[in-house]
């Protein structure tokens, strides 16, 4: 396992810093041809609007001189035909409840340039960066801000980063990959190959509702004073790559005692994460705590939702013990707790849940909860624009309480684990990581 910490400053000890240029005016990318105007429906399970920045970088890879930029705006004038609701405005019905106002208004194009090449800044393509945040244009402060920010900032190299705001309101993790890959194809002139599925009512909340299940998150009582320890001491972020060895050396670890009869990556890397989370924050015993992670629902309903569906179709699913419970058994029993959850996610579920959503709106701040981030699961690395897929891709910021977990190596099979901690638990984290 290989460990690359998150500093700012490279091998020569210099502090990289990454100038861009804003290059003319920012301007409104519509749809190619006219579409549909008018309300479109958002179910219970799209949320409300929250912008996720993202980073993809491109290496130049052709002997001649592209205008990369005029080439993706072009590109996202097409694709928006077929997912046209992106170019419209988020807005409230006569039910006080969030609709895409289908205007036609397009989506927010600007093109950048850079003053070095990829490679100077290639240690710094990690989450939270500082110096990326250039990369993704600034909307903050925009009244009826658009559901798609497209920024390209060329390189002096030839390279490029492609740099995103999406509403996360309009699409979860899958619905924005098929998407970008639906970008890369319309762009390269190829047809859609996955077409989105754009009636969201498939989801609508029963009449009346029925909430078969608990779908709230308690508040969770501070028993280990950790929350004091996150405000004194520095929080390091840091990253841990799991090579493809290394996680089925975990999987062997998690069935040697035959309690499960299988586990997969996620659910394995998850709870030996979780455990030493645990440890390195030396909770009170009787402490609970929790963790977060998103289950596809697109396959659990019945029938299924149809492929390409373009919407919000995750569960957000819980999974919470005591310090105690965790740490006094085997990583099988950790695991086997996560595998139960996800097996919960069915039809009658999901239902539930959009039910429960339609009387309950309230999100409340959630402590001693970790939020698990699987991008590994996720195949954005097939995004291509004519130039192949991109050598990095990552969202821009982790939150405090959030593990990402992130493809790796040429063959996307290993992950680097992205965390931070409080710098006393970081070093007792870095210890038992490396199994």
């Amino acid at each position: 396992m290989e460990e690359s910490s998150n500093s700012p400053t490279s091998d020569n000890g210099l502090i990289v810093n990454l100038n861009v240029v804003i290059e003319g005016e920012p301007t409104s990318i519509s749809p190619a041809k006219r579409t549909p105007e008018g309300e479109y429906f958002l179910s219970n399970l799209d949320g409300g609007p929250f912008m996720i920045h993202t980073v993809y970088f491109f290496n130049k890879t052709l002997e001649y001189e592209l205008d990369a930029a005029k080439i993706i705006r072009e590109g996202l004038a097409n694709v928006l035909v077929y997912y046209y609701p992106l170019a419209g405005r988020v807005a409230l019905n006569e039910k006080n409840r969030f609709i895409i106002n289908c205007t036609g208004e397009g989506a927010l194009f600007v093109e950048a340039k850079a003053d070095c090449t990829l490679e100077e800044i290639n240690d710094f393509m990690k989450p939270d960066s500082v110096s990326l945040e250039k990369l993704v244009y600034d909307i903050n402060g925009v009244k009826n801000p658009p559901l798609l920010v497209a920024q390209v900032t060329k390189f002096k190299c030839g390279g490029f980063c492609l740099g995103l705001s999406m509403d996360h309101i309009i699409f979860d993790g899958i619905g924005a990959m098929e998407f970008m890959n639906s970008w890369g194809e319309v762009t390269r002139g190829l047809s859609i190959s996955n077409p989105p599925f754009l009636d969201r009512t498939l989801l609508k909340a029963g009449i009346p509702p029925n909430v078969k299940f608990a779908h709230f998150f308690e508040q969770i009582i501070d028993r280990s004073n950790t929350l004091a320890l996150l405000e004194k001491e520095m929080h390091v972020k840091k990253s841990f790559v799991f090579h493809m060895e290394k996680l089925e050396q975990l999987k062997k670890i998690a069935m040697e005692d035959e309690v499960l009869e299988k586990c997969t990556t996620f659910e394995t890397l998850a709870g030996f994460m979780w455990r030493a989370q645990i440890k390195s924050l030396r909770l009170h015993p009787d402490q609970q705590v929790r963790v977060l992670f998103t289950v596809d629902g697109r396959s659990k309903l019945d029938p299924p939702l149809p492929k390409g569906f373009f919407g919000n179709a995750a569960m957000l699913m819980s999974c919470q013990s005591s310090a105690r419970k965790i740490l006094d058994n085997p990583l099988s029993s950790t695991v086997q707790k996560i595998q139960e959850k996800i097996k919960m996610v069915t039809d009658d579920y999901i239902r539930s849940r959009i039910d429960y959503f339609e009387e309950q709106h309230e999100r409340k701040p959630l402590t001693y909860t970790i939020f698990l981030n699987a991008w590994s699961s996720l195949a954005f690395h097939g995004v291509d624009f004519g130039w192949g897929g991109p050598i990095y891709s990552g969202p821009l910021h982790v939150a405090r309480n959030m593990v990402l977990f992130l493809p790796h190596g040429k063959e996307r099979r290993d992950i680097n684990l992205f965390r931070g901690l409080p710098a006393s638990a970081m070093k007792i984290f870095e210890v038992l990581i490396d199994i």
